[in-house]
């Protein structure tokens, strides 16, 4: 109720002063009271869209009534207005009635402006409209105006003043052929008028129902130019503009970065393309909201629209990094041509009162003072109380019995209108910009928003643009009203969800790309693998033979240039979008710093892990998986091609591939996910290894690896072709010295678990045969007693899957070792020096050497790992019979080490009281029994060669090498 007072009282004042209004002459008093006019209007509309008003006003009253025990006083009065308004533009024509001719003339004010900056791209074209270069002569002359602020004043913000204006002043159109010409050409430019926000008014449809009871000829020119402003010509109107844009100011932003210089006489320029861009962007969202229905969707739809942005973005950059250009310039133009124009216009006045003429002098003298050493200096400009000094001399001077009526004087009204444009550039600048190009309402609009970027990405050659919708976030802060601090954590989570969502887009399809790219580059590494070799060398003959036609079924071979083509697309998009994503390395949205391209860096990070897990291409149901080394191919293929877009993308690529292969040498990634350590790791344990124990797989130890037996129903890989020396340098180079040390662990745990058990089995022997020993053991006791003895089968059975287990683990070290040295040579030296000096002696207590010297594959006498895994275990514990040499002596050595044992000094006596037993068994006359025997004389000699505590010598002393000698003829007779 106060604000319709305040309004009333005002807009009578007006009236009653009979005031002079012109937009070119006094701009800041006409269009004030434009703005107050729409905004009253606004409000009253927006009211009565407010269904349930009525309620909130009782709900008010009764609030009021709690709080204040009485009720409020203008209680009456508000519901009456709010009455009064059910049918809101009616109320307001008859309010507005008298206010008809104010209204009228501040309108008609426009009606040269409003012609010259509604027009279409062909007319703009051929004024050569923003473009600096069709007049190369006046290039350095200042851009200068009459009618300066009218010449970025927004277009839409004129068609809500005329089409609202006359909206509750209908009275002028039936009465001034200029007012009917001005509200029709209104017409041609919207369907929809911005009420607030994203409140708008379908204005040809309300004009109409107005209208309906007034003169036919007017609902005929609604009707028609109705159709104009829709489908097909508003929309193609608009359309064309917004080509004619994008070049003029595409063209304008590449002048003036190459030469900056310009700004100064050019800034006009800047600020008139701002607008125009501004009001096109705005027309298309608020259209692309309201249109629903539409012959021609595709004039409410720009796929284009993000370059408008990105050139308006630019344009602001620009500016702000070249502020001081802008000022010096400005400086010397205010002190030295504005202020001596201004002197001139006061000392033309045929009539200047003492008040005007001190208030005129001391903008003379302000000016006149000003030098380039403040700008030198980096003074701090301020000119607003010469601006409000003008804006209140506007006032006073367009009445209409004032003194020096501004009305007659028209010159004084456009000279200060340059110097306050100029004094903006000083002071306010970007005060100036956000009035020029402030586009913060969008973030009410997010739905087209959205479909805009959803365009723009779908767009190859806009690509390079889409930056700008980012961007476009960090100027919806300013559509918060200080009056209303509750929408800021709302509005907050709108910009920040839009930001956010257009940079994951962003980012995914770059990572895409890149990770396509990387395919390519793994496809074609994959096929020079050895592996496809055979069929390369048949097709290569094949062409010397007459050519055969394609076998059915045979995948089509790609023709040359198929992988170029593809290439040369995602290295397009690639940089395109890269180009976008490191166009400023952050920008600001609500108080957060946003950073694009760590966008791309998460999302490169995490396809990059999942690509390499893929490569193994792990099924836990078929125990398929890939060969390290071919792993290893395709993962030097991505990284190579990863590593060469570092400058391309903007990346730190090093950290990214760092990051990806540490968490590969963990058992689960960032994301908890399986990684390749963990895959090898089960594979080698459940697929390889299980298949050793029962004896499919056998250890090879001429080739240094292990081998399948070919057997019908056996295992349908080849354990060599995993096993062998190469296949353990590539494990190390993918899984790392800790993923290996996770393998190391995993294998020795399942080493103590069988342990555990044949130290189970021994006890178990043991207490049964104290219980068979007893003297008070009966006859029937010893029998129920004898079954319960374990086979020594089982004891070697157990021991044997040690074997196995250690001997592929020492190949797994000694691939570790290799690619250790090869990469750390100047660390693996001191390691391998320090080992060196650890006598066995000092060995009993395993210490830091051994666990380090393990750590870089080096062997040990006595493995920390193993003493580790025994040292934990407290309870009791075909043919790969020869690993059972280096099972006993590890384990031995572990076990005598765990007990604080002399190591040499009990393997001797191992090795005599083998010696003797196996001396005393030389009489057996049994084949089998005998090459038994004879197999374990091997043994023993396996056993001795394993040892670093024996030595041939010990073994020759208590063990005659003929009888050696005599057991490799009988295990391997000559053929």
């Amino acid at each position: 109720m106060e604000f319709r007072d305040h309004v009333y009282e005002l807009l009578n004042t007006i009236d009653a002063s009979q005031c002079f209004f012109d937009i070119h002459v006094n701009y800041d008093f006409t269009k004030s009271y434009l703005d107050l006019v729409v905004t009253y209007v606004s409000l009253v509309l927006l009211l009565a869209r407010t269904e349930d008003r009525r309620l909130l006003i009782g709900m008010y009253h009764c609030a009021h009534e709690m709080s204040h025990g009485t009720s409020d006083p203008s209680f009456a009065r508000l519901g009456q207005m709010v009455l009064e308004y059910d049918h809101p533009l009616k109320k307001l024509m008859e309010e507005f009635g008298p206010h008809t001719k104010a209204v009228t003339s501040a309108l008609l004010s426009l009606h040269f402006l409003f012609a010259r900056r509604n027009q279409g791209a062909e007319q703009w074209r051929s004024d050569q409209l923003l473009s600096l270069l069709s007049t190369t002569g006046t290039m350095l002359s200042p851009a200068s105006s009459d009618t300066m602020a009218c010449e970025y004043l927004s277009l839409e913000v004129m068609e809500r003043w005329i089409l609202m204006g006359f909206l509750v002043c209908p009275g002028a159109l039936g009465s001034s052929p200029q007012c009917l010409e001005l509200w029709r050409l209104a017409l041609q430019g919207s369907l929809y008028v911005t009420l607030l926000r994203d409140e708008a008014l379908q204005v040809h449809k309300v004009t109409e129902e107005l209208l309906g009871r007034c003169r036919w000829s007017a609902v005929v020119g609604v009707r028609g130019w109705g159709d104009f402003a829709g489908s097909p010509g508003g929309g193609s109107l608009h359309r064309g503009r917004r080509a004619y844009l994008r070049g003029a100011v595409r063209e304008l932003e590449v002048l003036l970065e190459d030469q900056p210089g310009l700004l100064g006489p050019k800034a006009l320029f800047v600020f008139m393309a701002l607008s125009f861009c501004r009001d096109e962007v705005s027309w298309l969202v608020r259209h692309a909201e309201h249109v629903t229905k539409t012959k021609t969707p595709e004039d409410f739809a720009d796929g284009h629209i993000a370059e408008l942005l990105f050139l308006m973005e630019q344009l602001r950059s620009l500016v702000r990094r070249h502020v001081g250009v802008l000022q010096r310039y400005h400086v010397q133009y205010l002190a030295r041509f504005d202020a001596l124009v201004l002197s001139e216009v006061i000392q033309n006045l045929s009539v200047c009162p003492e008040e005007e003429s001190i208030i005129l002098s001391s903008f003379v003298s302000s000016l006149s003072a000003l030098s380039v050493k403040e700008v030198d200096d980096k003074e701090q400009f301020d000119f607003t109380p010469l601006r409000l000094d003008w804006f209140r001399l506007q006032a006073y001077t367009s009445v209409a019995k004032a003194s020096l009526p501004l009305g007659s004087n028209h010159d004084v009204g456009r000279v200060m209108n340059l110097i306050v444009f100029h004094t903006k550039l000083l002071d306010s600048l970007e005060d100036l910009l956000a009035e020029a190009s402030d586009l913060s309402d969008l973030c009410f609009y997010p739905r087209p928003v959205e479909k805009m970027f959803v365009a723009t990405m779908e767009e190859p050659s806009m690509l390079r643009y889409s930056i700008a919708f980012p961007l476009l976030c960090s100027h919806f802060s300013r559509c918060i009203h200080p009056m209303c601090p509750e929408e800021y954590p709302h509005l907050k989570a709108i910009a920040l969800g839009l930001c956010n969502k257009f940079l994951e887009e962003m980012a995914r399809q770059a990572s895409a790309c890149v990770m396509d790219a990387c395919a390519e580059q793994h496809n074609l590494s994959e096929q020079l693998l050895p592996k496809h070799c055979a069929s390369t060398v048949s097709k290569a003959r094949n062409k010397k033979t007459l050519k055969q036609p394609a076998k059915k079924g045979e995948p089509e071979r790609d023709k040359p240039g198929g992988t170029s083509r593809r290439m040369d697309k995602l290295h397009l998009t690639l940089a395109e979008l890269s180009l976008s994503l490191n166009h400023v390395p952050n920008f600001t949205v609500f108080e957060h710093t946003v950073t694009p391209a760590e966008y791309l860096s998460s999302h490169l990070e995490t396809r990059f892990t999942k690509a390499i897990v893929a490569m193994a291409g792990y099924s836990q149901a078929t125990q398929e998986v890939a060969r390290p080394s071919e792993v290893l191919v395709g993962l030097s293929a991505y990284m190579t091609f990863i590593q060469s877009l570092g400058q391309f993308v903007g990346l730190d690529t090093g950290r990214i591939i760092r990051s990806v292969l540490l968490q590969q040498t963990q058992p689960r990634d960032a994301a908890g996910e399986q990684t390749l350590t963990t895959i090898y790791t089960n594979w080698y344990l459940e697929a390889l290894l299980r298949q050793a124990s029962t004896g499919a797989i056998i250890l090879a130890p001429a080739l240094q690896a292990f081998a399948t037996v070919p057997r019908e129903g056996e295992p349908h890989f080849s354990a060599a072709e995993f096993s062998d020396v190469s296949e353990m340098r590539a494990l190390a180079e993918l899984i790392g010295p800790y993923g290996m040390k996770f393998l190391s662990d995993n294998l020795m745990w399942h080493v103590g678990s069988q342990v555990t058990e044949l130290k189970k089995l021994v006890n178990e022997n043991m207490d049964t045969l104290v219980q068979l020993r007893s003297s008070s053991c009966k006859p029937e006791q010893m029998a129920a007693l004898l079954p319960r003895l374990t086979s020594a089968e089982n004891v070697l059975k157990r021991m044997t899957i040690i074997g196995e287990i250690l001997s592929f683990r020492a190949m797994a070290q000694q691939g570790l070792r290799e690619v250790f040295s090869y990469h750390c040579p100047f660390l693996m030296g001191p390691i391998e020096c320090l080992t060196d000096l650890v006598t066995p002696d000092t060995d009993i207590q395993v210490g830091t050497e051994g666990v380090l010297a393990s750590a870089a594959g080096i062997p040990c006498e006595v493995d920390p790992a193993l003493v580790n895994v025994l040292a934990g275990s407290k309870t009791g514990y075909n043919n790969n019979i020869h690993c059972l040499a280096k099972a006993i002596i590890h384990v031995s050595a572990a076990l005598f080490t765990v007990h604080n044992k002399n190591i040499e000094t009990h393997l001797k006596e191992f090795l005599l009281l083998a010696s003797v037993s196996l001396l005393q068994l030389g009489q057996e006359t049994d084949k089998v029994r005998a090459r038994n025997r004879d197999s374990i004389s091997l043994l023993m000699q396996l056993i001795v060669a394993e040892s670093s505590f024996l030595t041939v010598d010990m073994l020759e002393t208590c063990f005659p090498y003929v009888l050696l000698r005599n057991a490799y003829r009988e295990v391997s007779p000559a053929p």
